[in-house]
């Protein structure tokens, strides 16, 4: 009888080391599978949203015309002001201008061509450009005005002096990319400077008054600075110090000027970059944890857009004043 029974009781163990090695494997892949999932929903996954996005603007300024002066409104910078990465009729220059046709219901009639009746518009950006290209589009391609027109500047400038050309050169003054900070001071004190002189040309072509709203740069990192981890670029340890540098050096030109003003388009689209989907972060947006760049990484989409759209627009309205005829 115990005889009989001694190959089932040994069977019987080996059968479930069997059991359990594939629970385990089963485990460990279940594990693995949940992990891979997690990794392309946090960090690979940029789902873009839809509706509105950035913060309100009020109607109330747009009830009654700004003023009967002529205004010309001149679009100057790269690529962000010429428009890539928007679908039609929806950069924030021409949503300065006026709303478009699929117009989100909280912006119905908020545009400029609403309060200026006799607003003209000349964009002089171009994708791919940098603050060296602008200083040269200013004096070549905006002319003189007359002392009746009022200039209303919107531009966007350095940002490619930053990106360009994404590591694949060595770093240089316009083309930075992989710079260490001791490396960038000469260029960074030449950005300033070179700020300095547009601001100048752009004010002495406009004998009866402008305002200028410059963009400060914008961060797709989520001010992580870590663009490798895009899987398409080279990683750049001094970035973030050098883009506070330019952030800077914007800022400290802007306030010798009283035309001129700076608009925080960085902290609004921080959480909105690369690292939209991580609720850990200290930058993640729970009410809008959507990814606002077109999939260069470096332009908005159009909700992207939209968001640059309204904060022009509010600090526009904050200065409008400036624009009031000065003979009344």
């Amino acid at each position: 009888m115990s005889t009989s029974c001694a190959p089932a009781a040994k069977e019987t163990p080996a059968r479930w080391r069997r059991w359990r090695r594939l629970a385990w494997l089963l485990g460990v892949g279940v594990l693995l599978a949940l992990l891979a999932a997690a990794y392309v929903h946090y960090y690979l996954y940029l789902p873009m949203g839809s509706g509105p996005a950035g913060p309100p603007v009020a109607a109330a300024p747009f009830e009654q015309p700004w003023t009967e002066r002529q205004v010309l409104l001149v679009g100057i910078g790269d690529s962000v002001t010429a428009g890539l990465g928007s679908s039609r009729g929806n950069s924030y220059f021409e949503r300065l201008v006026r709303n478009p046709p699929d117009e989100f219901g909280d912006m119905q009639g908020r545009s400029l061509s609403r309060v200026l009746p006799n607003l003209k518009t000349l964009n002089i950006a171009v994708s791919g450009s940098t603050s060296l290209h602008h200083l040269e589009h200013i004096r070549q391609k905006l002319p003189p005005q007359t002392a009746d027109v009022f200039g209303l500047i919107v531009m966007t400038t350095g940002g490619n002096d930053l990106i360009h050309w994404y590591g694949r050169s060595p770093p240089r003054e316009g083309a930075m990319y992989g710079a260490t900070l001791a490396e960038a001071q000469s260029w960074i004190a030449s950005y300033e400077q070179r700020l300095e002189t547009m601001f100048g040309e752009i004010e002495s072509r406009f004998p009866g008054g402008c305002a200028i709203f410059v963009a400060d740069i914008y961060d797709p990192s989520d001010g992580l600075g870590d663009p490798e981890s895009t899987w398409a670029l080279p990683a750049w340890p001094d970035c973030l110090a050098i883009h506070r540098a330019y952030n800077a050096a914007l800022a400290r030109v802007v306030a010798k000027h009283a035309a001129a003003h700076v608009v925080p388009v960085h902290d609004e689209f921080l959480g909105h970059g690369i690292h939209c989907r991580q609720f850990w972060r200290a930058r993640y947006d729970s009410a809008d944890p959507h990814y606002w760049y077109f999939e260069n990484i470096e332009d908005p989409n159009d909700r992207g857009y939209d968001a640059l759209r309204r904060l022009f627009l509010n600090k526009i309205v904050r200065h409008r004043g400036a624009m009031a005829d000065p003979e009344k």
